[in-house]
């Protein structure tokens, strides 16, 4: 059981059944005598993807999720479907096409990820922070053209598109912040 005292950012809890990513919390103090603290959280069920809200009352009690994270890897596509095994008891596990179609812009066969298992089954995969990818098709540099910085579209080995610098070429390789898709740095 947890209290909402410890609740923190990452932490995941049980609500209605499901497993419970916290994405932020609010606490905020009563200005009225008597009144309680509530702690205001908003929350990713890992299991629908929806992100809710839910205000508790301080010290209410809430349910620790039977969830682990294991260390994984990416194996490949299956029509659609992602398929990701576990290295610690290399069980492999499928992700449904619509949960991995916005992932797999930044997956190549073979990249560590953090699998997220509820009750023994996959229903979360944490990216790494940022994966390098290879720039297949790019407008060439026009030299000259402007005294300010500029960017140009540039799509990567995955299928990604991204605004990289001028002075990139098809071919070289790429840091990608995998949580908003930005140009890094050269690999």
């Amino acid at each position: 059981m947890f209290s909402t005292s410890d609740f923190k950012k990452g932490l995941v809890i049980q609500l209605d059944g499901a497993p419970c990513l916290i994405v932020d919390i609010n606490i905020s103090s009563p200005t009225a005598r008597g009144a309680n603290t509530m702690v205001k959280t908003k929350y990713r069920n890992l299991i629908t993807g929806q992100v809710l809200e839910r205000t508790f009352r301080s010290g209410d009690k809430v349910d620790e999720a039977d969830f682990e994270r294991h260390k994984g890897q990416f194996l490949y596509a299956d029509g659609g479907t992602g398929v990701f095994m576990d290295l610690e008891n290399y069980e492999q596990f499928e992700m449904p096409a619509d949960e991995f179609e916005p992932l797999s812009l930044y997956l190549l066969d073979g990249t560590e990820v953090v699998l997220g298992l509820f009750e023994g089954r996959m229903v979360n995969v944490d990216l790494p922070m940022t994966v390098e990818l290879t720039v297949t098709e790019t407008p060439p540099v026009m030299k000259n053209a402007t005294a300010t910085a500029e960017t140009k579209e540039a799509i990567l080995e995955t299928g990604l598109k991204i605004r990289v610098p001028p002075y990139l070429e098809a071919g070289e390789k790429v840091k990608v912040d995998t949580r908003d898709g930005r140009f890094l740095s050269r690999a």
